[in-house]
Parts: C-alpha cells; structure tokens; sequence
C-alpha cells in the first residue's frame, strides 16, 4: 500500500475509536514504522510500504487503539528540547514539568551572587536532588542547564533509575549525574543540597474516575497517586527537603493544581512560598526558601 493510503487510513480508524490526535498519532506511528521525520511522509506520499512495515505499522496502531499510550510505543518522547527514553517503568514526561526546570533557572539568576546558592559561596556550581527522577528528564535537563553542577537523580524504583541512566547517557551528561535508589532523600547527609527538585506523585486516589484510561491503565501508579489527597509523598517531601537543604537553600516542587493551598501551607515556616501558574494558569509549581535559621526541620 502506499504511504499516503496507509496514513489516510489510520488518521480514519483512530479518529473512530476516539483517539486523541488522531492526525498526529497516526503520522508519529508512521514515523517510528519508518524511521523518518514528518517531512518525508509528505515528499513521499507515493513510497510504498514493504509487507513488513504495513504488519509493523498495522501492529503500533492496534496497540494505540487498546489505549497504549503512543510514547510506550514509539518509547520517546520529548521534553526541554530533547527526545527521552520512555517505557512503561516510567512517567511520560508533560510540557507542564517544564515549569519546573524555568523556576529553578529564574531562582538561580536570581541568587547567583548570594551565600547559599553554590557549594561555595557566591559561586555558580549549585547542588541539585532531583526526587522521583522517573525519566531522567529534569536531572537531565538541569544538567544542560547547569554545566558546572553536580546532579543527584533519585528514585525508588529500580527499573526508573536504569531508564534514567540510559537517558543521561545518550545526552551526554552521564558522567556528571549520580543515580541513588532511596526513598525521597534518605540516606543524605543534612544541609547538602542547594536545590532538591521534584515532580512527585500527587493525585488522590479519589480522582482515579477523573483520568484517562491511557493514563490510568498504563501509566505507573506508583509515580501517579500518593493517598486519598493526593499529598500523602509531599507531606514526607517537605520536611525531609528541609533538612537536606543548606541554609538558603531552594525546593522547587510540582503540584496538582488542586492542591496550592495545601501544599503551600507546608511551607509556610520557609522563607518566600511562592506559587507559579502554567500556561492556563493552573497553579504548578510551588516554591520555597530555606531559612537561613536551622531550626523547624
């Protein structure tokens, strides 16, 4: 079949069962098939796809139309500017967790100049814990953004960190981000981090009705739902931040946007508690300073 019927067709098929995109599905599926770009399809519409790429192809689109989520099934996507490793192990990274990576650049030229922002101070060589590393996608990304930095991604799950390693690999930063399997921040030393960075699991399990099949079905629970609230991990995170943090130290932290006035009540003993809104002006990220006094950990 060629490859301008082969796509018309699938952009048909998916538009009926309701998926999402179906224009765009239909062509990333036809991309990974082929190993080309978006440009090709269309100086190409005549090519004529070989037995095997119409099985391949016909087979990546039965699994989106069961609701495999189509990152699972190209195994990328991308975040930051940069295509990442994703499987079924991990999170598939959301535009949204890009504020994450803005606060903390904006905190830093912020503080640059101050005591507290790098290992020495007044210096421009801050380190940074990245809690729940999932992907990779933020110790790898703050790594870009950081060259002299050094990075800690951490998580609980093994088979994340493997993913995580692989994408630091293949970007070139593998040598200056260090992997730890731990739960949050156990087993750190206190006042070691200038930054501790992360995009818990924050939905209730109350809102389970409210999610997209492909998400809930497929998409690890254990980096999705943290209790009924959804706050059960940022209730441990904020206090455990505290103590690893230096005094002057930063926590930049995603959240649901259900929940600023909970979380942010959790810091209200921090310095400057600051909410930062997404592009629909959801509240996304939450912020805080460490106060320079030890006490309150």
């Amino acid at each position: 079949m060629p490859l301008q019927p082969a796509l018309t067709a699938a952009i048909a098929r998916l538009t009926a069962n309701g998926t999402s995109s179906p224009r765009l599905t239909a062509e990333l599926l036809l991309m990974f098939t082929l190993d080309c770009n978006r440009a090709y399809l269309y100086a190409h519409p005549e090519r004529e796809l070989t037995a095997d790429q119409t099985k391949r192809y016909e087979s990546a689109l039965n699994e989106r139309l069961r609701g495999v989520p189509t990152q699972y099934i190209t195994g990328h996507q991308e975040f930051w500017g940069m295509d990442f490793v994703v499987t079924p192990a991990v999170l598939i990274p959301r535009p949204e967790t890009e504020h994450v990576i803005e606060t903390v650049i904006e905190i830093a030229r912020a503080n640059k100049n101050t005591a507290g922002y790098g290992p020495v101070p007044g210096s421009n060589q801050p380190r940074i814990a990245d809690v729940g590393t999932g992907s990779g996608c933020i110790a790898v990304a703050l790594a870009k953004e950081f060259p002299a930095a050094e990075i800690h991604a951490i998580d609980i799950s093994a088979a994340a960190l493997k993913v995580a390693r692989g994408n630091a690999e293949r970007h070139g930063v593998g040598s200056r981000v260090q992997f730890h399997q731990a739960d949050l921040l156990s087993g750190f030393p206190p006042e070691f981090f200038d930054f501790v960075v992360s995009n818990p699991p924050y939905i209730g399990t109350t809102e389970k009705g409210q999610l997209q099949p492909e998400v809930l079905d497929f998409e690890p629970h254990s980096a999705l739902f943290a209790g009924t609230d959804g706050m059960d991990v940022i209730r441990r995170l904020v206090p455990a931040a505290r103590g690893a943090l230096k005094a002057g130290g930063f926590l930049v932290m995603e959240i649901g946007s259900s929940l600023a006035e909970p979380a942010l009540s959790l810091l209200a003993n921090w310095e400057n508690p600051t909410l930062k809104r997404d592009l629909q002006s959801l509240p996304r990220v939450v912020c805080a300073r460490r106060p320079d006094a030890t006490g309150g950990k």
